[in-house]
């Protein structure tokens, strides 16, 4: 199944033209806001670590 590059380029093209793009303003926002979901789910699995690692040590007599 053979394609000619040039009829490649102009359907990638055309495909493009199609392409709803987000603007600046709303890149940045969800970038934020991923940012901002990542940091507090990194967060909360710190504190469950810290909180079992704790439970651990007690239950094996280890010191808190």
């Amino acid at each position: 199944m053979a394609v000619s590059p040039a009829k490649f380029v102009r359907e990638v093209r055309s495909e493009v033209t199609k392409v709803t793009w987000p603007s600046r303003r709303t890149t940045l926002i969800t970038t934020g806001l991923v940012a901002a979901m990542a940091t507090l789910t990194a967060v909360f699995f710190f504190a469950v670590d810290q909180i079992i690692g704790l439970g651990v040590r007690v239950l094996f007599g280890l010191g808190a």
